[in-house]
């Protein structure tokens, strides 16, 4: 039966749970699912939570308080793991904060400063990810690859912080060859990185288009989101 979200965006529930389970079957052990949930409602999310999922990825921190901020859904799906994978604003950190369990788009030393001043004020440790950008689009937000060795070993001196990974966006391209490559240049500089900063051993990378490319190059987490919702 197909309904009318709050976006205008017709989806077929029934096939979420298809569609996800599909997905597990496929990847297997080899990863883990985020569950990309922007521009969807609670009512489709909580589908998926049915079906198992418990980790979930928002764009945007409004999104994050307006679907999870009442904490419905944690207390209904425990384990429910809330990651932030769009770009924040520092003014945006402390909400962020509050409401994600990861903070998988941290660009700057000094966005990293802010969210553990907001962790400490909160009482609470958020687990991050570096982006970087791995291809140098202009367009795209994310560290330069030179820049991240240094800026991973100050993140990981600043308290309520745990840096676990890093995370990459590749071109949205009709070539596998050149994604591949980005991928593998992430894979490569976590391999560097994780010599003198140990926890920071995790690869999210991979979306809906291109995460079977991910998969071939040892991606820990893939944020799928259209392919969920088709």
């Amino acid at each position: 039966m197909k309904s009318l979200g709050h976006y205008g965006i017709i989806s077929n529930m029934s096939n979420i749970s298809v569609n996800y389970k599909n997905l597990i079957d496929e990847i297997g052990n080899r990863a883990s699912l985020v569950a990309v949930t922007k521009l969807h409602e609670v009512s489709e999310i909580e589908e998926l939570l049915n079906c198992g999922a418990r980790l979930v990825g928002e764009n945007r921190v409004e999104e994050v308080e307006r679907k999870y901020g009442d904490g419905e859904l944690r207390k209904r799906y425990p384990g429910l793991e809330l990651h932030l994978i769009g770009h924040l604003q520092s003014r945006k950190a402390r909400k962020a904060v509050e409401y994600c369990d990861c903070i998988d788009s941290v660009d700057s030393l000094e966005l990293a400063e802010k969210i553990s001043r907001c962790a400490g004020e909160l009482g609470k440790t958020v687990r991050i990810m570096l982006e970087v950008n791995v291809s140098g689009e202009e367009q795209k937000y994310g560290l330069s690859p030179e820049d991240v060795p240094a800026l991973a070993k100050a993140v990981v001196k600043l308290p309520n912080l745990e840096l676990y990974g890093l995370m990459c966006m590749a071109p949205f391209v009709e070539d596998d060859e050149l994604i591949q490559g980005v991928f593998a240049g992430l894979r490569k500089l976590r391999d560097e990185i994780k010599t003198s900063v140990p926890s920071c051993v995790k690869l999210s990378m991979g979306m809906s288009h291109d995460y079977k490319l991910a998969l071939l190059e040892g991606s820990d987490y893939l944020r799928i989101g259209s392919k969920l919702f088709v």
